[in-house]
């Protein structure tokens, strides 16, 4: 491993520190080297503030070293005026002679104009130093830009023997049938703060009643939508309380009521495929698509999902509603008490 490679490392790490806060701006870190030393760091902390190239130099005390120093980023610095100014200009006004950078921004704001206004100051840019694993850190940024769609990720809950809810006869009450640990419940939770929106299908929650929220976590809560053909879903439902905004996907109208905001599907267009049309049109980054089996195997056959986060919890139901299946082998398993988390990852999608 050569001491280039550790200091992109190190700004990806520092990058990732911004997650959850910067969307729809990537997460990006940089670092500041001048003689084998680090001399500035900094990250893009929050939407709508200093990048991280502006902050990496900021934290320089001699600034007159910069002249003579080399800077490692984990995106193609900015070049256009945003909500903030270019930070090639910052780059260039204090004549940094040497900038690595990890990847290329393909927002087309950006997309190689950051790199050629560089180079055409005099600076010596050098691309593709840990390249796959800066676009992997920012996949849902490039998946937006690059698919015009946002990141799709697929989760469930299922038993030892394959199943995800018990058969709907059996069910006495609107509620969820818990599968996994309180301490798998809350992980979900977090990842609800981390996404754009969070997706459950008209008869999940008709049947389950969810609420769709963090409230098992100090975050913020994403997007709730779910499909609603004919507007026929009872509004006393937990998704229309005013705990979050809410997004009703149908085949009726388009309108607005307060939190609650419906868009109609277009019936002549392929059902998934349409989704991502609308959610990109209205900024939306990533989603989480969480149940059931029918919207889920949807996707799953539509080739239209990035990522899958499948839970086994050690109970049985030996019948019931089966579980989707990938037909894939898990990218990475991990235990978390008596659950097991699987991830997956989609081969054809491109980071």
């Amino acid at each position: 491993m050569t001491i280039e490679t550790v200091y992109m490392q190190r700004c990806l790490k520092l990058a990732q520190r911004g997650f959850g806060q910067v969307a729809p701006n990537p997460m990006v870190g940089c670092v500041i080297v001048h003689n084998g030393h680090i001399i500035g760091e900094g990250y893009h902390m929050t939407y709508g503030k200093a990048h991280a190239e502006v902050n990496a130099i900021a934290s320089v005390k001699d600034k007159s070293l910069l002249s003579k120093s080399v800077m490692y980023v984990s995106l193609e610095p900015c070049s256009h005026y945003g909500k903030t100014p270019p930070c090639t200009t910052v780059i260039s006004k204090y004549k940094i002679p040497t900038v690595y950078v990890a990847c290329k921004d393909t927002f087309s704001e950006v997309s190689g104009k950051g790199i050629a206004q560089l180079m055409a100051n005099g600076v010596d840019v050098k691309t593709g130093l840990l390249e796959k694993e800066a676009r992997f850190l920012n996949r849902r940024f490039f998946t937006f830009h690059e698919r015009q769609r946002p990141y799709i990720i697929l989760k469930w809950a299922q038993t030892t023997d394959g199943f995800i809810d018990i058969p709907a006869s059996q069910k006495s009450n609107k509620s969820p049938t818990w599968i996994t640990e309180p301490e798998s419940r809350a992980i979900v939770h977090k990842w609800r703060s981390e996404e754009d929106a969070i997706c459950a299908g008209a008869q999940t929650v008709l049947a389950d009643n969810p609420t769709l929220t963090t409230r098992d976590w100090a975050g913020k809560n994403p997007l709730r939508i779910t499909f609603d053909r004919d507007l026929s879903l009872p509004l006393h439902l937990n998704i229309f309380n005013s705990d979050a905004e809410t997004l009703i996907l149908n085949y009726k109208t388009d309108k607005s009521d307060g939190h609650i905001k419906y868009m109609r599907l277009n019936s002549k267009k392929n059902f998934v495929a349409n989704i991502c049309e609308i959610l990109y049109k209205i900024q939306i980054q990533s989603i989480i698509i969480e149940g059931g089996t029918k919207l889920i195997n949807t996707f799953i056959n539509a080739g239209l999902w990035d990522e899958a986060r499948v839970f086994t919890g050690q109970v049985k139901f030996e019948s019931g509603i089966r579980g989707p299946s990938l037909g894939l082998l898990p990218s990475d398993t991990i235990a978390l008490g008596k659950d097991v988390l699987k991830i997956y990852y989609n081969a054809n999608s491109r980071y």
